[in-house]
């Protein structure tokens, strides 16, 4: 099975004070990950337009713009509308601050002063989801790869057909002594359908990440578990076509 590095995400930390975002800094530090600083909800949505993130972590009570409209914001865009967000706020707040914030899709609620590793676990979370949801886009696209490379690429050759093939083009080149070259053979062309082990065995993996996608909870984990089952299909049918 094809192994991942640990890849580096990047984690978005938006506060409109500055001893708030070094805090941040230092409590995700050892987490080993890129963190990217935002003073204000404008700023955090331009960065967020600029490159991905794996996370937001989101101060509610900022001046102008503050955390719930930045998240609905955010919430608005299909490029950043499926970046979970964990909203932040001070321990006196008003009693429907948490509601506000699940209703318009924040995904988790945390209080000031932070447990340092109740945030690593939570933030943590959220960064292996991302990672795991990527690995399985990337795999199925190279399984994707893989069936449109079966579907073209000719049946493997045997030694044995292998060199008859070039014992017949040696003799036809030098022929009977006193006549000549014989003439081009009919031979039958070798089949281009793909193996029925090979579309099995891509059938299979697919039907492996099909499950794993719909067992995710991330937004766009059915709609990459829609492809998936359509290759899936589009395999089956190969199959009863090369029989």
């Amino acid at each position: 099975m094809t192994t991942y590095p640990t890849e580096k995400c990047s984690i978005l930390i938006v506060d409109d004070i500055e001893e708030n975002l070094i805090a941040l800094e230092a409590l995700l530090g050892p987490l080993g990950q890129e963190l990217v600083r935002a003073h204000s909800g404008e700023e955090a949505l331009k960065a967020m337009l600029r490159q991905d993130f794996a996370v937001v972590l989101l101060d509610v009570l900022m001046p102008g713009m503050d955390g719930f409209e930045t998240a609905a914001n955010i919430k608005r865009l299909d490029q950043t509308k499926d970046v979970p967000i964990i909203l932040l706020t001070g321990a006196e707040v008003e009693t429907d601050y948490a509601y506000r914030g699940y209703s318009i899709g924040a995904a988790d609620f945390l209080t000031k002063p932070f447990d340092p590793w109740l945030l690593r676990t939570k933030v943590s979370i959220f960064l292996d989801l991302h990672r795991k949801n990527r690995q399985l886009a990337a795999q199925a696209e190279q399984l994707r790869r893989l069936f449109a490379e079966a579907r073209t690429a000719p049946a493997p050759r045997g030694r044995a057909a292998s060199a008859e093939a070039e014992a017949t083009a040696q003799r036809r080149e030098k022929g009977p002594r006193g006549k000549g070259p014989h003439p081009p053979e009919t031979t039958p062309r070798t089949a281009t359908a793909p193996t029925e082990e090979r579309l099995t065995e891509i059938g299979g993996q697919l039907a492996q990440i099909e499950l794993l996608l719909r067992d995710t909870n991330a937004a766009d984990a059915p709609t990459l578990a829609d492809r998936v089952a359509e290759l899936e299909r589009a395999v089956g049918s190969l199959r009863l076509r090369s029989e």
